[in-house]
């Protein structure tokens, strides 16, 4: 199922050089997706979705993001959340349906689990998070990256609960937008510029108990929320990066064929050495499209991979945003100096793609991760 149309898709590309000129969020594009259907497309028909698969939305996040990469990047952290809520639910796990009822409904979720300076990602959390007689908790803390930062209305936290008598506690959580949520206008990047992914500030934010979903141990954990939340984090990514890596690629072969030669009067397509950089980078966009395919369909058919899901994860991660800047990088050699332009689109995805580098698993983690797969964790 195709959810995004041609058109649809035109209109997204149309406006991504203005958004990212104007470091503005992409409402418009929002709006369309919304009507789309887009953001119910991981939630089961039965609950008022779509009813897709992790193999289709990644799928359709490439399409998306070889049209504009910060919307689908954006969007992806929603997606992230009704992808999690879809995995746990497929594997007899309810206690997410919320998150894909109220996708249904409209609400918009945001992934607020980045810490400046946590290197320990989901496995530790420099957020308090202090337990309220109530059940609840109330969250303080620095998040960085927050997507979709003018607009959502359901946040995905987690902090560490040092107070309780099984304490610590690792406590996630959703919260809604009210007292005790700053959100800083402090997005001046370089590329993926659209998705306005502000810092939050959480200044004894109140999660009441009902939007507490997650209690765990600290540290390195196969625990089922882990599972989805690395599964669709790491595989959503992906998607994006193979889908500015097909952009780059289609732009290179139109860049070789309006170029010609001073010298020979011959177009760029007939040139040798262009014709073995583009020739390489499709080999490349060809193997990474099929592994992608094969994680996604694996989460969909619950396969089991036992202790080797986070090395495949993680290395799919790793690999699809690195391919994707040697895909940028090939179609920028072809396209020459008009690609050092901001008005170019080519220049756009130079940007752009080096945000790959920054969202977890960092290159160190992914080898430490494969490393521990492979030969067992390093003795104490």
């Amino acid at each position: 199922m195709t959810v995004l149309s041609d058109e649809l898709l035109t209109r997204i590309r149309e406006r991504a050089a203005g958004y990212d000129r104007a470091n503005a969020f992409p409402h418009e594009d929002l709006a369309e997706l919304k009507q789309a259907g887009y953001l119910r497309m991981l939630v089961p028909a039965e609950l008022g979705g779509l009813g897709l698969g992790l193999v289709e939305a990644t799928r359709e996040q490439a399409r998306l993001a070889a049209a504009a990469p910060a919307t689908a990047l954006a969007v992806n952290m929603h997606l992230i959340w009704t992808g999690v809520a879809k995995v746990l639910r497929d594997r007899g796990d309810t206690s997410l349906d919320h998150v894909l009822t109220e996708a249904a409904e409209g609400e918009i979720f945001a992934f607020g689990i980045s810490e400046p300076g946590n290197d320990l990602v989901l496995f530790g959390s420099s957020t308090e998070a202090r337990p309220l007689p109530d059940g609840g908790y109330a969250f303080t803390g620095t998040k960085i990256f927050t997507s979709l930062a003018p607009v959502w209305t359901r946040l995905g936290v987690f902090g560490l609960d040092s107070e309780s008598a099984d304490a610590p506690k690792l406590v996630h959580a959703f919260l809604e937008r009210g007292d005790g949520i700053e959100t800083l206008d402090d997005w001046d990047t370089i590329g993926m510029r659209a998705t306005q992914s502000n810092t939050t500030r959480l200044h004894g934010a109140v999660a009441a108990a009902d939007r507490v979903f997650g209690r765990r141990e600290t540290g390195p954990s196969g625990h089922p929320l882990v599972f989805a939340i690395f599964t669709n984090f790491l595989l959503l990514v992906s998607s994006v990066y193979v889908g500015v890596g097909q952009r780059a690629l289609e732009l290179g072969v139109e860049a070789a064929r309006s170029r010609r030669s001073a010298k020979t009067g011959q177009s760029g397509d007939q040139n040798p050495d262009t014709r073995w950089k583009l020739a390489d980078a499709a080999i490349a966009q060809d193997a990474i499209v099929p592994q992608l395919d094969a994680l996604a369909r694996d989460v969909d058919e619950k396969a089991d991979r036992g202790d080797q899901w986070f090395r495949a994860l993680t290395g799919m991660k790793l690999r699809a945003t690195q391919n994707a800047r040697y895909m940028v990088e090939q179609a920028v050699r072809v396209a020459g100096g008009s690609s050092y332009r901001n008005s170019s689109e080519l220049g756009r995805l130079y940007r752009d793609v080096l945000a790959g580098g920054f969202h977890p698993s960092n290159e160190d983690s992914v080898h430490s991760t494969v490393a521990t797969a492979l030969l067992g964790p390093i003795a104490d």
